[in-house]
């Protein structure tokens, strides 16, 4: 299996076809913005009388409505987002295959249009996977505690290096999924045929898998983190405002800064999500030849060049 051919004709296919730079967009709107951070600055002051008069007139049934409609605003936000994220994660299998299977154009619609019957699938999928996940953790720290309890301290000695083993687990446990999702897709089975055809796949070719994986999970942070750098240099007129003494412009000047760069971030973040999907799906082909049949509509066939 030669990995690198798999990594060049990925990235040609992307370069080649950037209609598909729009659903790695979509496909990284559910991680684009993870991340966390907090301050330890905490600011004490008196609220002026005027200020605190006139938060104490507001009716309380405006308040309770504003924050209904917040609540409201963010689930469809979160609506919107599972649903591009999975279909921007279909549309980039789909459209790697067609490339693959000889297509010299993809069209925006077409591809859209081709993903949405796979949408159920792919996020039953997901929210089943993520559920055993959650249910498998909460028993492990559960369990974690109660020994600890009855061991007198003594389990947290064993708890700690099995805790360091939970990232590279969830890690071997996304490339499963991914697997799955392709097979989905590309064999067009159901949830758990898809589960089963995916571990088959994983297990028969762990190596070549967690080869792939590890470049692809490589590239990604690097490229992540120097897309990153620009937001962390926001942070730059946060710091001059306080030194300076003018908080409110250090961070107004900060916001705007994030606002302006945050779509390039994206496009940027959405052409790695495209190549790393790209990568997958041609992986998997390339591993599973035979039983991959062109279930996917390809369009017109190519002329016979004879």
């Amino acid at each position: 299996m030669n990995i690198g051919d798999v990594l060049s004709k990925a990235w040609k296919t992307i370069w080649k076809h950037k209609i598909l730079w729009i659903f790695g967009i979509f496909a990284g709107c559910g991680t684009a913005g993870t991340g966390s951070g907090n301050s330890a600055i905490t600011y004490q002051y008196d609220v002026p009388y005027e200020i605190d008069y006139y938060f104490n007139q507001i009716d309380p049934a405006l308040i309770a409505l504003t924050v209904g409609l917040i609540i409201l605003i963010a689930l469809i936000l979160l609506v919107l987002v599972i649903f591009l994220s999975t279909v921007g994660r279909i549309g980039l299998i789909r459209g790697t295959y067609k490339v693959h299977n000889g297509a010299e154009r993809l069209t925006f619609g077409e591809i859209f249009s081709g993903s949405t019957p796979y949408f159920w699938r792919v996020f039953g999928l997901n929210l089943l996977v993520g559920i055993l996940a959650f249910v498998a953790i909460v028993a492990f720290f559960v369990l974690g505690v109660l020994g600890a309890v009855f061991t007198l301290g003594l389990a947290l000695l064993c708890l700690i290096p099995m805790l360091c083993l939970l990232v590279p687990a969830a890690w071997l446990l996304n490339i499963f999924v991914q697997q799955a999702i392709i097979a989905i897709v590309l064999e067009d089975l159901g949830i758990m045929e898809g589960l089963r055809r995916g571990w088959q796949v994983f297990k028969s070719n762990f190596g070549d898998m967690f080869i792939t994986g590890l470049i692809l999970l490589i590239i990604t942070l690097v490229f992540t983190f120097l897309f990153m750098l620009p937001m962390m240099l926001s942070i730059v007129p946060f710091v001059l405002g306080i030194s300076g003494g003018s908080v409110g412009a250090g961070v107004t000047a900060a916001v705007i800064m994030l606002i302006c760069y945050l779509p390039i971030y994206l496009v940027l973040y959405g052409i790695v999500r495209a190549y790393t999907e790209s990568a997958w799906t041609l992986n998997y082909i390339r591993l599973v030849p035979e039983e991959v049949e062109p279930v996917i509509d390809l369009g017109e066939p190519l002329p016979d060049p004879s």
